[in-house]
């Protein structure tokens, strides 16, 4: 079994997903702010989608964080490395819960998790995919210098359109131990 690391920035801790996180993952998922990423659901469905995010840590050696405030240690978010069954390939993927929007929690847990996808598990590209319609994911995506590469369909989610993050010597933030 994996040892999820646990990183962290300024504001925020990134650390393994837990069933402790599950009431304020299954508020989001019940929600219509899920409706980009496979919701709304109800607690089961919500169950089975957060022993999803554990177990792909599990299968791949990597996955999505739980996103803590570092202040409090609440549950903010999902956000990290990501490559389930039936993606193109891996991306750098965010739920941010409701109510946490618009104060630069999912930039600074995407940088962070770029960065580790980068320099620690060696990927040399990432993804982000946007459903259409989802004007605040393609917004932060932007913001992290991803650029539109095309559309994917998804057998589950439908059409979705990719954006390619910066390759790892094109970015100057400081990697990794910027985040340690």
């Amino acid at each position: 079994m994996p040892v999820i690391p646990t990183l962290e920035t300024d504001r925020l801790i990134l650390r393994g997903p837990s069933m402790d996180d599950f009431e304020p993952f299954a508020a989001f998922y019940a929600s219509d702010r899920a409706k980009f990423v496979g919701g709304p659901l109800d607690k089961e469905g919500s169950w089975r989608m957060l022993a999803m995010e554990i177990g792909h840590w599990m299968l791949k050696g990597y996955g999505r964080w739980t996103v803590a405030l570092k202040d409090t240690t609440e549950p903010i978010g999902m956000i990290g490395p990501f490559c389930p069954h039936g993606w193109p390939e891996p991306e750098i993927g965010w739920d941010l819960f409701n109510g946490y929007e618009g104060k630069g929690f999912a930039t600074e847990a995407a940088v962070a998790s770029r960065d580790y996808a980068y320099d620690i598990l060696g990927w040399d590209t990432a993804i982000s995919l946007v459903k259409y319609g989802n004007d605040k994911s393609a917004a932060l995506a932007l913001r992290l210098g991803a650029k539109p590469d095309g559309d994917f369909t998804h057998d589950r989610h439908g059409l979705m359109q990719v954006y390619r993050h910066p390759a790892p010597q094109e970015l100057t933030d400081g990697g990794i131990e910027a985040y340690s």
